[in-house]
């Protein structure tokens, strides 16, 4: 796994982490912290399929 992936899900699962601290503590700042959640699980998928591509066109240009 891409090295960037790996730190968009720690920011991910710290974000969650801090929406569900907020919740708990009555505070709708959590909605941010949601958010942030979302952008951050989407950058790791993004990172992961990228790094799959490009290993797919080595993999093809080393075949062709």
């Amino acid at each position: 796994m891409p090295r960037l992936a790996l730190y968009a899900l720690v920011v991910c699962a710290l974000a969650v982490a801090a929406a569900v601290i907020s919740f708990v503590n009555g505070s709708f700042v959590g909605v941010v912290w949601v958010l942030l959640a979302g952008l951050s699980s989407n950058m790791a998928w993004y990172y992961v399929r990228r790094a799959k591509a490009e290993k797919a066109a080595e993999a093809e240009a080393a075949l062709g």
